[in-house]
Parts: C-alpha cells; structure tokens; sequence
C-alpha cells in the first residue's frame, strides 16, 4: 500500500474513521514526537506527551477532521498538556519496583547522535518558561505565523509577539556568542505597530 501524506495541505483533510486516524498518526508521529522533544527536554517525556496527545484525539478524531485543521488541533493538544504538566509535575511520576524497558543496542547510537547535536539548543529551551519555550517550538518547527500561534496557545497575539522577543533573547543568552547554534538564531523581526507587554512573564 503507497502511504499518501494526508495531513498536508496538498493532500487534503484525513478520513474521519480508524484507518483515517492511523495514517495521520504514521505521518505526523515523528514531528510531534520532534516538537515534543523540544518542549520536554528528554526522549521519555515526550513519547509519553505524543502518546497523551494521540490518545486524546482518538476518540473525537471524526469531529476534529470535520472541524479542519487537524494538525493546528494536535499542535493545541501538544501545547495545552505540556504546559499543564508543567504546572503539575507530579502528575508526571511514576514508580515501578523494576525496570520494564530494555536497552535496545542498536539505537544508542542514533540518539546519542541527535542529543549531541540538540543539546545545547534543548538545554537553552528548558531555561525557558513553558509559554515561551512552546512559541518558539511553534514559530521555528512548524513556520506558524504570530496569528497562528496565537490561534493555537489561545492566547492575543501581542503575547506571542512579547514571548517570542523574550525567549529569543534568552535563548541567545544561554548558547554560546560564537557557536554556529546561536548563529543560527533568527532574529526577530520587528513589528512597528507593536507595544510590548511587559508584564507578561510567561
């Protein structure tokens, strides 16, 4: 069977049934899974997020392809869990008397190669509040314009703007002046139409 990109904006809306579900799921898994990672900081947690996000869409798939924009809903889900679980950590923790897992070999070796590469960029996002650390993932992994964002985190686009500058700015705080990560740090654009808000912290 040939695996058509369904959840591009050529390919048009996904089926709203199971096999609907699972081939936007095979498409998108490794980009939330991406995001995810960016957002949490560790591959654990952010398997366990897209997990979270894939099963909560599960059961309301029909409704959210009816409502378009699925991948602007499973962004909003990614967003609206992490920063909850960030707000309550211990919702987070679970004990186990042995470990389950087993170190599979053949996999060290991947991602030892993608945490070497990120780990000075993920290290700067985790110094980051959660709202300016999920705009920035927004903006710079999906491209989403400041109103999309917003649309996405339910928040004025003012807010974007004021985290994005802020985060921006702390992100190139943390990486090192001369390395070619903060090189690579776009800057942000300014909006002469734009107050700052400066109270928000978040």
């Amino acid at each position: 069977m040939v695996m058509v990109d369904v959840a591009r904006s050529g390919g048009g809306d996904p089926a709203p049934d199971d096999a609907g579900f699972r081939e936007w799921m095979i498409v998108r898994a490794s980009t939330l899974r991406r995001k995810a990672f960016l957002l949490c900081g560790d591959w654990a947690s952010a398997d366990d997020l897209v997990q979270d996000v894939l099963v909560a869409m599960y059961p309301r798939w029909s409704r959210i392809v009816r409502g378009g924009h699925v991948d602007a809903y499973a962004n909003r889900v990614l967003v609206g869990k992490h920063v909850d679980a960030r707000r309550r950590p211990w919702r987070r923790e679970r004990s186990f008397d042995t470990v389950p897992d087993s170190v599979d070999s053949a996999s060290e070796g991947a991602i030892a190669a993608v945490e070497e590469g990120d780990g000075p960029l993920v290290a700067a996002l985790a110094a980051l509040p959660a709202g300016q650390r999920a705009v920035l993932v927004l903006r710079f992994t999906d491209d989403l314009s400041v109103e999309g964002i917003a649309q996405v985190m339910g928040i004025p686009a003012g807010t974007v703007k004021s985290r994005l500058s802020r985060g921006i700015e702390s992100l190139r705080a943390h990486l090192d002046a001369s390395s070619d990560l903060a090189a690579r740090v776009p800057p942000l654009e300014p909006d002469p139409a734009f107050v700052p808000v400066t109270e928000d912290r978040s």
